[in-house]
């Protein structure tokens, strides 16, 4: 596989925290709402017919990173992988993606991702964690040069693990529950957002961390520099030092898949955090990594230029990127 992205013009390397996985992606061509009835949820079952079934490399911490790496970023990616991660070794040495921190679980599988998504991109999701439940065998510590980390949907116990990590380190970190919000009760939450600098949520995640904690999204807010809450087709907000910004969604030339979006979208927060960018206009690079992904299929193939992203952006907001 031949790289095909631009070198990092920067030197401030970002550590990604967070699972390495196979994703096995499925297209119901109906609507799932056609296909539950609200009153039998307690006796669900239900059966869905996919004509359309692919495996893709997923996992947040490689979306993550390959968004990352297309803008110029060096990303960390610090992972674990299954005894069957022989491929996924592969392909990231294709992309030039760094892997010295990525670890092999020789008796596990890699986590695997069941993802079956309705014709409204509606997405129903199972999980096996296989590898990623010893995620907390790695070390931040051990990655050098880290100016700015994030902790994504990884192992409980490597979640708890990086974000103490980081922050006796010094490290700034974006705290990013995703999928694996379940895991963590209100007072887990406070304590993530306690040590993090940045918290970004989708808007589901944001109500439920809000029911936790017992606590709004705007005195979330408040505990860190910026939370960011996704908000699908509707763009999505930003909570920073008492100040709302409302980031517009950037129109796609084509709605192809959602999966690895809110990863893309993280990956431009990333790139705009390190360079010490106004949150605003990290917000709209945000948007722009977002709508650039949705036009491709899985969270890893969207291959598209450094110049190209600038020029989506000066057109979706009039003012240049870099």
């Amino acid at each position: 596989m031949r790289g095909i992205f631009i070198s990092c013009a920067e030197s401030m390397s970002i550590l990604i925290c967070g699972s390495l996985a196979y994703d096995n992606i499925m297209v119901f061509q109906d609507r799932f709402r056609n296909h539950i009835l609200p009153d039998q949820i307690h006796i669900l079952n239900v059966a869905f017919l996919v004509p359309e079934l692919r495996r893709e490399y997923g996992g947040c911490a490689g979306n993550i990173a390959f968004s990352l790496h297309l803008l110029g970023g060096d990303p960390l990616i610090m992972a674990t992988l299954g005894n069957d991660g022989g491929d996924y070794l592969r392909r990231l040495d294709g992309f030039g993606l760094k892997r010295a921190h990525v670890m092999t679980i020789e008796d596990q599988l890699t986590a695997q991702a069941f993802i079956t998504t309705d014709i409204d991109d509606n997405q129903i999701t199972a999980f096996h964690p296989g590898a990623m439940n010893f995620s907390h065998l790695n070390h931040v510590a051990d990655a050098k040069g880290v100016t700015l980390g994030i902790v994504a949907p990884d192992g409980r116990d490597g979640m708890l693990k990086h974000a103490r990590d980081m922050k006796a380190l010094g490290i700034p970190f974006v705290f990013d529950p995703g999928q694996g919000l379940p895991m963590f009760s209100g007072d887990d939450i406070l304590n993530f957002l306690d040590m993090a600098d940045y918290a970004c949520f989708n808007d589901y995640e944001a109500r439920m961390v809000c029911d936790r904690t017992g606590f709004s999204i705007e005195q979330l807010g408040g505990r860190v520099k910026a939370l960011f809450v996704t908000l699908g087709g509707k763009g999505s907000v930003i909570h920073s030092n008492g100040t709302f910004f409302e980031i517009p969604c950037v129109a796609s030339e084509t709605v192809v898949d959602p999966t690895g979006c809110g990863d893309a979208y993280r990956a431009g927060l990333l790139y705009g955090i390190s360079l010490g960018w106004d949150i605003e206009k990290t917000g709209r690079l945000a948007s722009v990594m977002g709508a650039v992904k949705v036009a491709y299929r899985g969270g890893q193939n969207h291959a598209v230029s450094r110049d190209s992203i600038a020029e989506r952006f000066a057109s979706a907001f009039g003012e240049p990127l870099w």
